[in-house]
């Protein structure tokens, strides 16, 4: 490989993005100050570049651990020459943060920079005192913390932690994206969130595999290809579809994709549709040419891969101007009544059993989550049955239906109006506790999963790798224990409701993320421990989960008596404050949710004893066959010998 070819990747992907931020910045409008004061020339263009160099320093960062987790193996020098490219770019990303905190701060200061105290002071009271400068002063200790990390942990278990922790990263300054349409806030949230980690593994992953390729030798870049080929494709359906999301809010319509922010938004589509042409490329002509190759790779596939960076400059540098760029949707205006000034969205219209069906709030996030777990689903039965092994039709029908369930809840009628009733929002939590559960845990995802991922042997850990590690793992063996797992399920209600993570839930959008994520996870491994036929590190006896199952009944319904007698409304300042004109009233509704909490909550109770019940009886009889089976091959060596002994303490006597 020559030096041209060497550099050429990375130096196309800096120039384009630097020619396409500065180019997008003057047509947009991105490099005019939009406040009174003018900032100067170094705070308007300085502030947008240092927010792409932290952008791909991010992007190399989480795309090179990732790489690590998911497509390398440890004893190969690959392994260690990642992770040191990983560190390299989190200490990049780490200067790129902090300028560019520095320099926010300076958009709104507008005075010449001097070192007394009161600059410090109002520094620091920016850095903790303003929602954005908290969000960057985060970001900037996320990526140096970061940075010691990559340096020291080499254990592969331990680096998914990393790994997830560099990814929060993210998390701060997403949470300050907005649409135009107050409206779209939380929508704009995820996408934005989705956008930017998707296609900071996608670039980072690419550039990783550039800056190794010298360790890729002996066939090993194929393999690595494919792997990485596998993750951006996942990418390229995450980043399109949160992408268009993100224009909708900001865009609203097509007549106003002919403004400066409308076509830098086709520009970015261009550049998307050319990177989903070089991806089709190399999985349908280059990787399995590369799987075959000995050394690191033709110097055609170089070159493409140069050109893909080029695509990825474009699209990384019209992304910073385009958050500098006025977007064509304008503001509502104020906010006009205590529903909206809360929530941000204006009040629905009064529930009815219709709009419990009819009414739609789409939350991305859980959209592509269920449609990738509905997809990998259906591969797996597909491989499955492509090889001519079974697999029952049953589980596939549990699956899809817990998953259209979950689907509901996420965005249907409950995600519109659990805002404003807390007992819209009782019935979304007992659905994700305990029906969703019921029906996705027998369906077997895990077993289906080890039988349809292929085994790796090369020393890298895939998805089946990673699961058999967390099967056999003592977390998954503490887990397992019935107890471990009501105590979590039915203590968390308790804990949720009357601590401040209710109001976290409920008033802030990441907060409510994990709110489902939490109840469906809860509610999962307790039903898993009830009835799951997935492999454990432990299995209760049937009359100990009958037990735990009788003892988390009368807890549960405890609860629910307790909301539905209790005088105090819990968040008064949320749903007491809602001003709402229709409906019963806040501590007559909560009252209600604490009667769906007692009787909607018993009913997949109740299935899961009759399950457990069944499913105990059905175990001693298969015993009772097996002994059968063995007195008849043994010609009942057992009973003879309990009768000798029997005859030999008589005849003692």
């Amino acid at each position: 490989m020559s030096r041209v070819q060497k550099i050429a990747g990375p130096a196309l992907l800096l120039a384009v993005a630097f020619a396409s931020l500065i180019v997008a910045l003057r047509f947009g409008g991105g490099s005019n100050s939009p406040l009174l004061i003018d900032p100067g020339a170094v705070v308007r263009y300085g502030l947008p570049i240092a927010t792409m160099l932290g952008n791909l320093g991010v992007a190399l960062t989480v795309g090179s651990l990732v790489l690590v987790c998911y497509a390398l193996s440890a004893d190969k020098p690959e392994f260690n020459r990642t992770l040191d490219v990983a560190s390299g770019a989190a200490a990049f990303w780490t200067i790129a943060s902090a300028v560019t905190t520095f320099l926010t701060f300076m958009n709104f200061y507008t005075k010449p920079i001097t070192f007394d105290s009161q600059f410090g002071t109002f520094l620091g009271q920016f850095l903790t005192g303003q929602a954005l400068g908290v969000a960057w002063l985060s970001t900037t200790l996320i990526a140096a913390i970061t940075t010691v990390l990559c340096f020291a942990v080499r254990n592969r278990t331990a680096l998914i932690v990393v790994t997830v922790f560099a990814a929060t990263g993210f998390i701060p300054t997403a949470l300050e994206g907005h649409s135009a349409d107050a409206a779209g806030h939380d929508a704009a949230v995820s996408s934005l969130g989705l956008h930017v980690l998707f296609a900071s593994i996608w670039l980072g992953g690419l550039l990783a595999i550039v800056f190794i390729r010298k360790t890729l030798g002996g066939g090993r870049i194929g393999p690595i290809l494919a792997r990485y080929s596998s993750l951006a494709i996942i990418c390229f359906v995450v980043v399109a579809v949160s992408g268009y999301v993100n224009a909708a809010l900001r865009v609203g319509t097509l007549a106003q994709l002919l403004t400066p922010y409308g076509i830098l938004v086709l520009i970015k589509v261009f550049a998307l549709l050319g990177l989903g042409l070089f991806g089709l490329v190399q999985r349908r002509f280059l990787v399995a040419k590369m799987q075959r190759a000995k050394n690191s790779g033709s110097g055609f596939f170089w070159w493409l891969v140069a050109a893909e960076l080029g695509f990825m400059g474009l699209a990384s540098g019209v992304a910073v101007a385009l958050a500098k760029t006025a977007t064509p949707v304008g503001d509502n205006g104020s906010p006009t009544s205590p529903a909206w000034i809360l929530t941000q969205s204006p009040l629905p219209p009064q529930l009815t059993f219709a709009r419990y069906f009819t009414s739609w709030n789409f939350d991305i996030l859980w959209v592509l989550i269920i449609a990738f777990l509905a997809f990998f689903y259906i591969a797996g039965v597909v491989r499955l049955h492509r090889r001519g092994d079974r697999w029952p039709w049953y589980r596939l029908v549990l699956w899809l239906a817990g998953l259209a369930l979950l689907f509901y809840v996420t965005n249907g009628g409950i995600n519109v109006y659990e805002k404003y009733l807390f007992s819209v929002h009782m019935l979304g939590h007992m659905l994700l506790g305990m029906m969703i559960p019921v029906l996705l845990v027998p369906a077997a995802p895990v077993t289906l999963a080890l039988r349809a991922i292929v085994k790796r042997n090369d020393g890298s850990r895939g998805p089946r790798e990673w699961i058999m590690i967390f099967v056999h793992s003592r977390i998954s063996a503490v887990l397992s224990n019935p107890i471990v797992a009501a105590v979590l399920f039915a203590g968390s209600l308790w804990v949720f409701y009357y601590t401040p993570l209710f109001g976290w839930a409920t008033t802030d959008h990441f907060g409510h993320t994990w709110m489902i994520a939490h109840f469906l996870v809860t509610g999962y491994l307790f039903v898993q421990s009830l009835i799951g036929v997935d492999p454990v590190p432990y299995r209760a006896p049937y009359p100990l989960r009958l037990l735990t199952l009788l003892g988390t009944m009368g807890f549960h319904a405890f609860f629910g008596i307790s909301l539905m007698t209790g005088t105090g409304l819990l968040l008064a300042n949320w749903y007491g404050a809602m001003g709402r004109t229709w409906g019963p009233s806040a501590i007559a509704d909560q009252q209600t949710g604490g009667g769906i909490a007692w009787s909607v909550g018993e009913i997949p109770t109740v299935i899961l004893a009759i399950v457990v019940a069944v499913m105990w009886s059905t175990s001693d009889a298969k015993d009772a066959k097996r002994l059968d089976r063995k007195a008849e091959r043994d010609g009942d060596a057992d009973l003879v010998a309990y009768n000798r002994m029997l005859a030999e303490r008589a005849s003692h006597r």
